[in-house]
């Protein structure tokens, strides 16, 4: 007991606190109090880790000193990484400086664009000096001797560094979840794409097609068939393909070609149109002295998508809010580009209504698009307006001459009253054959006609062929999907549509995972700037002011105490 006695108060402490500590390791947890769980793996990110059964491999290139907004995307980074490593051991990953002293920063960067991940360059500052500095914002996924890129940021035109940090952070979750989903899929759905009637050249649906391929199996199919064997063209269609896109057709479809596409869809197959009822270009435009004719464009579609619930009207939707043109003044060496707002091009936020548009930061762009007309057919159909025209919008028959002469001229805002338009709807339901109580153009013979479906499909209809065309650049290469080579600016059309494919295929995991929403907080700049002196001196004389009460108070009581 005596010995006991001896024994400094100090040194129990310690064996409890060793005694507590071995206690909580033998029963670890981790616990998420923020408000919006976001160091929480949402159920689809889940069930895609739980495929992971063999060692995965993380490399993150985001190591070193970054500015203030990027440290915090790093420590964003790092934390979804644990808990994705706390959830699946499988999953390992380290940060590294791909940069590394005494290497040359240009030459990492070719090594880094050749498998597609573009390196940041940045401006920092450091002592009162501006220098340059280049990043590496991206991650690559190993698994069984197969990688993936990952980007870490979300560009945004015009973003500020807490926009373009939120962006990113929001969509953390989803990139992972997106590559790792491309290292294990097995690529069951097949998408096929409809040629043979003036569709798209297929450099100019490059890169949208390129990025579904890497989740799913995607094939040219030639409605030319449909000619020779229809009914074998309608099986090819029905036992092959999930989805058929059919992107910008320019000559119109014969019955026969309807009539396989309408018992497709009948029989469960899902579609994605993208049509244009008017045929005009800004190509046009160029190529005659700034003006061109638009008129409307017959593709044979009207009765067949009429019944489906939905009509196409030849019609130019003119928006107020529009994306700019860039438009040349000056001649030779002298001349210069100008953007100036193109009221043909609206320029359309999401709604954040429906999975397939919810957390598109950027705003998607449409390009002499058509109003979409909702019909009641009497089908149990749902009708779903994924994207609309502002109110500010004016609708414009055809035939009628476009010129180059209205950009610049202020609009009246009293022209512009016939309200939001629908330009992209979704479809989804049992829908009725287009050729119900109608002479078939061929008989079936194997198969069986069916005067409504048996299966729900789901279709999505999107007034203007390109908005699924990517640009070329002057070497012939495809752009990025979204990007206008003229003005320099990124869209989210890329984003809208590989949200609507894995939605028309039942891929809603995915989607889900990027309807996550999540809170970042950052200081109000302006206010900031304007209660500064305030906090200063709350900070710095607030310590000091109980300094000395605690003094004067200590003072006052020793002095009681011990005065004689």
């Amino acid at each position: 007991m005596i010995f006991f006695k001896k024994i400094p108060p100090f040194i129990y402490a310690l064996i409890l606190l060793g005694i507590i500590n071995y206690v909580g390791s033998l029963s670890y947890d981790r616990f998420d109090l923020t408000q919006d769980k976001r160091y929480t793996l949402s159920d689809p990110a889940k069930e895609i880790l739980d495929q992971i059964e063999s060692p995965l491999i993380i490399d993150v290139f985001l190591e070193g000193e970054f500015p203030s907004e990027l440290r915090k995307l790093q420590r964003e980074t790092r934390f979804l990484l644990e808990e994705i490593n706390d959830y699946n051991p499988n999953i390992t990953f380290l940060f590294s400086n791909p940069v590394e002293e005494g290497s040359d920063p240009d030459q990492i960067a070719q090594q880094f664009a050749q498998f597609g991940m573009t390196p940041l360059p940045l401006k920092v500052k450091r002592n009162g000096k501006e220098s340059a500095q280049t990043i590496f914002p991206w991650a690559t996924a190993n698994h069984n001797g197969k990688a993936v890129p990952i980007s870490l940021i979300k560009n945004i035109a015009g973003a500020t560094p807490e926009e373009f940090v939120y962006a990113s952070t929001q969509n953390l979750e989803y990139s992972f979840m997106d590559g790792f989903n491309k290292l294990i899929s097995s690529k069951t759905k097949r998408i096929a794409v409809l040629k043979d009637n003036g569709e798209l050249p297929d450099a100019r649906i490059a890169d949208f097609f390129r990025e579904l391929g890497d989740t799913y199996s995607i094939a040219p199919f030639p409605m030319n068939s449909v000619a020779e064997n229809p009914e074998q063209a309608l099986k090819a269609l029905q036992n092959t393909f999930d989805l058929i896109v059919i992107a910008k057709p320019t000559k119109a479809f014969t019955d026969n070609q309807k009539f396989v596409l309408d018992q497709y869809i009948l029989n469960g197959g899902h579609s994605l149109w993208l049509l244009d009822q008017v045929i005009m270009e800004n190509d046009s435009l160029r190529a005659n002295n700034g003006k061109a004719l638009a008129f409307p464009r017959e593709l044979n579609l009207k009765d067949m998508l009429f019944k489906y619930g939905v009509r196409i009207n030849p019609q130019l939707v003119k928006d107020l809010y529009s994306a700019p043109l860039s438009v040349a003044s000056g001649n030779g060496s002298k001349s210069s580009y100008t953007e100036l707002p193109w009221f043909y091009q609206p320029q359309v936020p999401s709604f954040n209504t429906h999975p397939i548009n919810t957390n598109i930061e950027q705003p998607v762009k449409f390009n002499y698009a058509n109003p979409i007309e909702l019909l009641k057919t009497g089908q149990d159909i749902t009708k779903t307006v994924l994207l609309a025209s502002s109110p500010l919008t004016r609708l414009e028959g055809v035939p009628k001459q476009i010129s180059l002469d209205q950009v610049g001229i202020e609009p009246k805002e009293e022209d512009y009253k016939d309200g939001p338009q629908p330009l992209a709807v979704l479809l989804e339901g049992a829908f009725d054959s287009a050729f119900r109580n109608r002479v078939q153009p061929f008989q079936l013979k194997d198969l069986r006609f069916r005067e409504s479906a048996t299966n729900p499909s789901k279709m999505v209809v999107i007034a203007d062929g390109d908005f699924i065309a990517n640009d070329i650049d002057p070497q012939g290469k495809p752009m990025e999907l979204g990007f206008d080579y003229f003005t320099r600016k990124q869209y989210g059309n890329k984003e809208f549509l590989l949200n609507t494919v894995n939605y028309l295929l039942d891929d809603t995991g995915l989607i889900n995972i990027r309807s996550k929403d999540i809170s970042l907080a950052f200081l109000n700049s302006q206010k900031t700037a304007k209660t500064i002196n305030k906090w200063q001196a709350l900070c710095l004389g607030l310590p000091l002011v109980l300094l000395f009460l605690f003094g004067g108070l200590f003072y006052f009581l020793r002095k009681r105490k011990y005065a004689y």
